[in-house]
C-alpha cells in the first residue's frame, strides 16, 4: 500500500512541476521581453516563489507602474497564503527553520496537493517533495525563459492556464462529501465569481474566504 500511495504521490507531483516549468517559462519570456534585468528575473523567482505576484509585477513595470506599485499588488495577491498557511502548518513541521523554508515553499498547488494526502507522515512528505519539486521546476523554467527571449508563447496557448484550477478542483473533490465542507465551498466559489468582474486577478480569491462563515452556523445553532 505505502509502495502505491508513494507512486501515486510521485506521479502527481511530476505532472504539477511540468505544468510549473511551463508557466515559468512564460514568466521569464514576459519579463524578458519586458526588458527588465535578469538578476531582477531571477532574484524574484528565487526570493518571491509567487507566480501570479510575479506576473503581476511585470504587467505593472511593463504599464509604467512604479516598483512601490508591483510590490504592494503582489502583497494584496499574495494575502491568501494567510489562511493557507493555518490550514498546512501542521504538516510542515515544528522546528522555527522547517517553519521558515516551509512558508517560501506554501503554494497554491503544494497546498492543495497536501491537504488531498491528509495531515500524517504522507501529508509530510508530500508537502516538502512537491514544493521542492515545484520550486526547482519554476526557476529552471523561469531561466529557459528568460534566456529564449520572446519565442515562448503565453502558457494559455497550450492551455495550462486551465490545466490549474482543473487540477485544483480535482484535489478539493475528495473533501467535499462533507457536508460543511460543500457549504463552503459552494459560498465561496460564488463570492469569488460574483467579484471576478470587478476586481483584479487575484483579489476574489481574496473576496471567496467569506465563504469560511458558512460554515459558523451549525456551531451557532448547537449552542442555541
Amino acid at each position: 500500500m505505502r509502495s502505491a500511495e508513494r507512486t501515486v504521490d510521485l506521479r502527481d507531483v511530476a505532472a504539477l512541476a511540468a505544468a510549473v516549468g511551463i508557466v515559468g517559462m512564460s514568466y521569464g519570456a514576459l519579463a524578458a521581453s519586458a526588458g527588465i534585468p535578469w538578476p531582477l528575473v531571477v532574484g524574484m523567482s528565487l526570493l518571491v516563489f509567487a507566480g501570479g505576484s510575479q506576473f503581476l509585477a511585470v504587467a505593472v513595470v511593463v504599464a509604467g507602474g512604479a516598483p512601490v506599485a508591483a510590490v504592494a499588488a503582489g502583497l494584496l495577491i499574495n494575502l491568501r497564503h494567510l489562511p493557507f498557511g493555518l490550514a498546512i502548518g501542521e504538516v510542515v513541521g515544528r522546528s522555527w527553520p522547517a517553519r521558515l523554508v516551509g512558508a517560501h515553499l506554501l503554494i497554491d498547488e503544494n497546498v492543495a496537493l497536501t491537504r488531498s494526502r491528509g495531515t500524517g507522515p504522507r501529508g509530510t512528505r508530500v508537502y516538502w517533495l512537491c514544493g521542492a519539486s515545484l520550486f526547482v521546476a519554476w526557476n529552471l523554467g523561469s531561466v529557459v525563459g528568460l534566456l529564449a527571449g520572446g519565442r515562448i508563447p503565453d502558457p494559455a496557448v497550450f492551455g495550462v492556464d486551465a490545466a490549474f484550477p482543473a487540477a485544483l478542483l480535482a484535489l478539493l473533490l475528495p473533501s467535499l462529501r462533507q457536508a460543511d465542507a460543500r457549504r463552503v465551498g459552494i459560498a465561496a466559489a460564488v463570492l469569488a465569481l460574483a467579484a471576478t468582474p470587478f476586481l483584479p486577478a487575484g483579489v476574489p480569491v481574496l473576496v471567496g474566504l467569506a465563504g469560511l462563515l458558512v460554515a459558523l452556523r451549525p456551531a451557532q445553532e448547537v449552542r442555541s
